[in-house]
């Protein structure tokens, strides 16, 4: 019995990948080939440092660091990869995330983790009609109340050497600034 139900399986699976229509198979092709929106994200790749202001509360001044990052183009130039280290609330900080444009979906798909917490963010949005400013919104845990807090980054293009990250956290109906990256291509 277990022996024809394999067989009845790999014949589904054999008569589905080979009876695809030629429309199918340009939809897949479309899906998996780079297109303007992972160009526009490969102009961010290289070397970075970043002057990091971070509010913890919003009535007192930020707190200052550096911080250095790696944007690197990775699987054959459909994701983003970006590496993150510095000190961030006077301990060593190490962040990773991943970006890149869903061709299905149209629209930026983001995740990121790193070493002051043990959850994944995800989020999602897309840039702006100019070309210079992709927003992206999703939704992190807060460890201190348990609560799930909606986040909004922001990420603007400069030049091919400067950009700015922002990022904003909502709690109890009001949107508050928490950090400020201003970033400069090393040389």
């Amino acid at each position: 019995m277990k022996k024809l139900l394999l067989l009845i399986a790999i014949a589904m699976f054999c008569s589905y990948g080979f009876s695809q229509t030629q429309e199918q198979m340009k939809a897949w092709q479309d899906h998996m080939t780079p297109g303007k929106h992972h160009k526009w994200l490969a102009t961010f790749d290289g070397e970075w440092t970043g002057d990091v202001k971070m509010w913890m509360d919003a009535s007192q001044p930020p707190q200052a660091s550096k911080m250095s990052t790696t944007n690197t183009m990775i699987m054959n130039g459909l994701y983003q990869k970006s590496t993150h280290e510095g000190i961030m609330m006077g301990r060593p900080f190490k962040g990773q995330g991943l970006i890149g444009y869903d061709n299905s979906k149209k629209m930026f798909i983001s995740t990121w983790i790193d070493n002051m917490g043990s959850g994944i963010m995800i989020m999602d949005g897309n840039v702006d009609k100019d070309g210079k400013i992709l927003t992206t919104i999703g939704i992190m845990d807060d460890p201190m109340t348990g609560e799930a807090l909606k986040v909004r980054q922001v990420l603007t293009y400069m030049t091919d050497d400067k950009h700015l990250f922002e990022m904003y956290m909502n709690a109890n109906g009001e949107e508050f600034k928490t950090m400020e990256i201003t970033y400069t291509r090393k040389k």
